[in-house]
């Protein structure tokens, strides 16, 4: 089995808490190659990166894809530490034994130096771990390695002597403590591989033929193919684990698997060594992104995939305005804050369906003639009689039926002679007829909280007796378009100017979205003044949506703004129109710095803020809802980025405007809504189904 889909790299940390919100060096970094393309991303936790492993492998094995994946800590330890331990040479007998031993909590607390202790107590001596915060020492445990003596074991595996600037696996802590590293990262790995079982298997311990294969890499190993490729702010962790998966990704199947055979079957090995050369020269096959190309995606950048950003918003947002209480004639349209139950059951009592007559009882085959009481039910009458056995009553549609009748015949089905009426059977018992509390029973939930009422509802609602409901109050959402090139619509445009088209089409697009548009007007070009105008938005409206300026320029001010103020969110979406996307809170207001481009900004509203500004009135997370439609359309399409494009339905296929710039507006009015690709490469044909998401889908 050869042919890896999948290339993993990850840089560890034995950190004893999260790291720091803003991704950081020295801290846990994966990229993962997949389909020509490399993703990085930053973890806060070990937990973290371990979850987001998992993810990778479940969707390889679901698309039958190989995995290699590389983590940068020793997998093994000198020769005889696995017998000393375990009693015997196996060093996977080693992994279970660390794993029973660690304890390594969601937050990163941890502890690896008690279990160090314990292990060193297992030798003669003092040793061989040491390292520790001071007031951890003692003498199981040195704080120093010299302070070390008679343990037995070497102080280096094989490969580390290869590599003189690695690290020796018993030094626990301050700069290169791979020892708490191998700890915790082979506890870690070893409940990977009682998830997978015989679908994994780690090098060089095992035969890498599974679907998934772990290794041992050491990102130190390209240093100079690093360093010549590190983008301008990239950090290097990032760029190390990035350019280490992209060479592994360059090599052939057959030398990657047979590097795979190489190493020491107890000590472990770093994949990788011997064939630095063979590494560089797969690295060919990447090189950096072409500097005039403004949609690639910078190479080691952490950009943000779709999916992520959006569970990042849904688990940061929640209602933000308040309750009030309306009569459900004032209530269309608004968001109900708590769940209302009927207050009576419909229909309350027993009626008939159609004109008629009633009796009890169904009737078999042949003619029937009964007897008419002198009376007769009409809609809204009490049934204060009773109809004797072997009788009927005329009854209308509507009307409750008395005791003593529980089946209708329609009146067209029966003659009338006198005081008597006659049919044909069979008639069926209950024909005819509505059971009290058939449609709701007294008491249900009839609506819950977070349904936009609409008219429907209020009728159901009036029905079962609901007078009043408690809703939330609107969401009032502020717009605001930045720039000095804008003038107002109608006004004198001069050169190099343009009418601010993105203000009227997102107002618009918030009030069909159901909730209150603020219009806070144009702010040119000026730091100070954008900050006083977010200021007011911050007082007057509960979440603020502005264009232009979410970029990294030197006039992009919202996006510089929000990360002055220490609450920048998340940017640089790998979404396409709409790279540019600052989100984030200025003075506890969410404000969501949209990109400039008309189709941009109105993608990433539907798309990002649409869902996010439910969750703020109340109503919860609306995920778009589109279908499968063949494609009327051919289209090559490069990893990296989830793509909208702008479409609607003529004879049963989907067709796309002809052009995919983002500043093209005519484009959305030929619109009826959105094509999704997914993030993945991708080359749809003529007649290929595609995802279709029509403007109501998204709820305008």
């Amino acid at each position: 089995m050869s042919g890896f889909k999948r290339i993993i790299i990850v840089d560890w940390s034995a950190s004893k808490v999260p790291s720091p919100k803003k991704p950081s060096p020295d801290a846990i970094w994966m990229a993962v190659h997949r389909a020509g393309a490399t993703t990085c991303t930053y973890h806060r936790t070990r937990s973290d990166v371990i979850e987001a492993l998992c993810a990778q492998f479940d969707e390889a094995i679901a698309q039958d894809e190989r995995v290699l994946a590389g983590f940068d800590f020793p997998f093994g330890y000198p020769v005889g530490f696995a017998r000393a331990v375990t009693g015997r040479d196996d060093p996977l007998a080693l992994w279970a034994d660390l794993a029973a031993r660690i304890e390594d909590g969601a937050d990163n607390a941890n502890n690896r130096f008690d279990v160090a202790r314990d292990l060193n107590g297992l030798f003669p001596g003092v040793g061989p771990f040491w390292g520790c915060p001071a007031p951890l020492a003692d003498d199981n445990l040195p704080a120093k390695g010299t302070s070390r003596h008679g343990h037995g074991m070497a102080e280096r595996r094989k490969v580390e002597d290869l590599i003189r600037s690695a690290q020796p696996c018993w030094k626990l802590y301050t700069t290169g403590s791979v020892g708490s590293q191998a700890l915790l990262g082979i506890a870690r790995l070893e409940r990977l591989r009682a998830r997978y079982g015989a679908a994994l298997s780690v090098a060089p311990f095992q035969a890498s033929d599974t679907p998934i294969v772990l290794a041992e890499v050491y990102p130190s190993l390209l240093a100079h193919e690093v360093a010549a490729r590190q983008a301008k702010d990239e950090i290097k962790d990032c760029a190390q684990v990035r350019v280490l998966a992209e060479a592994f990704a360059g090599l052939s199947a057959d030398h990657l698997d047979a590097m795979l055979r190489e190493g020491d079957a107890e000590e472990g090995w770093i994949l990788g060594l011997g064939h630095i050369d063979a590494l560089s020269a797969g690295l060919e096959r990447y090189p950096p992104p072409l500097k005039n190309d403004c949609f690639a995606l910078p190479q080691g950048v952490n950009w943000t995939p779709v999916e992520d950003a959006l569970a990042d918003l849904r688990s940061r947002l929640g209602p933000v305005v308040g309750v009030e209480t309306v009569p459900v004639t004032d209530a269309l349209g608004r968001v109900l804050a708590s769940d209302v139950d009927a207050v009576r059951a419909h229909p309350p009592l027993p009626n008939t369906a159609v004109d008629g007559y009633g009796f009890g009882g169904g009737r078999g085959s042949g003619v029937h003639r009964l007897p008419l009481v002198a009376a007769q039910m009409t809609a809204g009458r009490a049934p204060d009689m009773t109809v004797p056995e072997g009788h009927a009553i005329r009854i209308l549609t509507g009307a409750a039926l008395p005791d003593g009748v529980d089946t209708v015949v329609l009146q067209e089905d029966v003659s009338r002679e006198g005081g008597a009426i006659a049919f044909h059977g069979p008639i069926k018992q209950g024909a005819n007829a509505r059971a009290a509390g058939e449609d709701v029973r007294a008491g249900d939930c009839i609506a819950g909280a977070g349904r936009r009422l609409t008219p429907s509802d209020l009728g159901l609602l009036t029905a079962v007796g609901v007078g009043t409901v408690q809703v939330r109050a609107p969401l009032r959402v502020g717009v605001l378009s930045t720039g000095d090139e804008l003038v107002e619509a109608g006004g004198t445009a001069g050169p190099g100017q343009i009418y601010d088209a993105n203000r009227p089409m997102l107002l618009g697009l918030i009030t069909q979205l159901g909730h209150v548009a603020v219009d806070f007007g144009r702010v040119r070009d000026d730091r100070a003044a954008l900050s006083a105008c977010l200021d007011v938005g911050a007082n007057e409206a509960d979440v603020i949506l502005t264009s232009g300026g979410a970029s990294a320029g030197d006039e992009d001010h919202v996006s510089a703004l929000l990360n002055e103020a220490g609450a920048m969110a998340l940017w640089r979406i790998a979404i396409k129109p709409g790279r540019p996307l600052a989100l984030g809170m200025w003075q506890g207001t969410p404000v969501f710095g949209l990109p400039g481009n008309p189709v941009a900004a109105m993608a990433c509203t539907l798309v990002f803020a649409a869902p996010a500004l439910a969750q703020m009135a109340g109503a919860g997370w609306s995920e778009p809802q589109g279908f499968d439609v063949p494609a009327g359309f051919e289209k090559r399409k490069k990893a990296g980025r989830r793509e909208y494009l702008r479409a609607r339905i003529r004879d049963g296929r989907v067709q796309v405007f002809p052009s995919e710039g983002s500043g093209r507006i005519s484009g959305l009015s030929w619109a009826e809504g959105l094509v999704e690709l997914p993030d993945d490469a991708l080359h749809v044909r003529p007649g290929d189904p595609v995802r279709y998401i029509p403007w109501t889908g998204f709820g305008v």
